[in-house]
């Protein structure tokens, strides 16, 4: 029994120099997203652990640390991130955009694919990629990552392709609604428009605010614009369930007998914890909770998801992510293409626009 508190102790005490480490930079990548919301603070924590990475003479100290914050602190943030989903909500208020949101997810994961066969991209990167662009940006990714046991230079470089599309979404979709001829006496058609075709909440944001002060709208695009696009996160539960299922019983099946016995080892069970959490949310507030409780978990599970950033920017190879970013960088491009067409056309379809 002592022996083994012992060894906890010991593995908590050479975990902590990386810990500390990763929370160094967290702390002034999450101030600077809160001052630059459509940077946010995942890009900047990644930017500043390849930095610091490239600093360190002696990294060994900090392995351990550094390697649970990747990891397992990463999986709590996906967890934590559950809280913010209430499901009845979302779902009554975002089902008129749902035929929107299913084809604009389905033809990024299809282009993810198609391309990651002709153009010869990792299986992960494009996964990751596709995940990002048709969902959620970062969060998808944060929760697909563990999944699929994804390397650090895959999700930072996934990261960095979401984000830099974010950043031109959220300059550019403004004036592209306007071309369009959206309607701009109402937000509707903007706001779904917004809300399909932005990966981050951060650039939807800051796309539908753009649309109501040109028009004078208040925060009516605003509105619809979030709400699509919690609607539209919804779709990282079934996604990373699906990819879960399919590993384990991939797994499984060429492990032989022996996949039984390691079933709790293969199966991330993290994601049926951040099930659960959406499903503490929604019942809590069915039956009469204010939502609002639940913000500081949710502010928590974004800080997590920028010190787990921290972290995998220090164990990024610079050389290899630029070496290798073209490509990714021509995934996320035509995955963004092709959600934006796809989402005008369904609107088109649905007499929306």
């Amino acid at each position: 029994m002592s022996s083994s508190i012992s060894k906890s102790a010991d593995g908590i005490k050479a975990m902590l120099p990386g810990l500390f480490l990763c929370l160094a930079i967290a702390v002034p990548s999450w101030i600077i997203g809160i001052f630059f919301p459509v940077i946010g603070g995942a890009v900047p924590a990644i930017i500043i652990g390849i930095i610091v990475t490239s600093l360190l003479k002696k990294k060994t100290t900090f392995e351990a640390g550094i390697r649970f914050t990747s990891k397992k602190i990463l999986q709590w943030a996906v967890i934590l991130l559950g809280f913010g989903l209430n499901l009845s909500v979302v779902l009554k208020t975002g089902k008129q955009s749902l035929p929107i949101i299913v084809s604009t997810i389905g033809i990024s994961l299809i282009t993810a694919f198609l391309l990651h066969k002709v153009m010869k991209i990792p299986v992960k990167t494009a996964t990751l990629v596709g995940v990002g662009s048709s969902i959620c940006g970062g969060s998808a990714i944060a929760a697909t990552a563990p999944v699929i046991d994804a390397d650090d230079d895959d999700v930072a470089q996934s990261i960095s392709v979401i984000f830099f599309f974010n950043i031109i979404a959220a300059l550019v979709f403004p004036v592209l609604g306007n071309l369009l001829g959206f309607s701009t006496d109402t937000g509707e058609a903007f706001g779904i428009f917004a809300g399909t075709a932005i990966n981050d909440t951060s650039s939807v944001t800051s796309a539908a605010s753009t649309w109501d002060s040109m028009w004078k709208l208040g925060s009516e695009t605003l509105d619809t614009a979030v709400t699509v696009k919690l609607t539209r996160t919804l779709a990282i539960i079934p996604i990373t369930l699906a990819i879960a299922l399919f590993r384990t019983h991939k797994a499984k099946k060429q492990s032989g007998s022996a996949g039984k016995s390691s079933l709790g080892k293969i199966f991330p069970f993290f994601i049926l914890y951040f099930i659960a959490a959406s499903l503490i949310t929604t019942i809590a507030v069915s039956a009469g909770a204010d939502a609002a409780i639940f913000n500081p978990v949710k502010t928590l599970s974004k800080f997590f998801i920028v010190m787990a950033m921290a972290a995998i920017g220090l164990n990024t190879d610079f050389v290899k992510l630029v070496k290798t970013g073209g490509k990714p960088l021509v995934l996320g491009f035509c995955c963004w293409v092709s959600i934006t067409a796809v989402s005008l056309i369904m609107q088109h379809i649905l007499n929306i626009w």
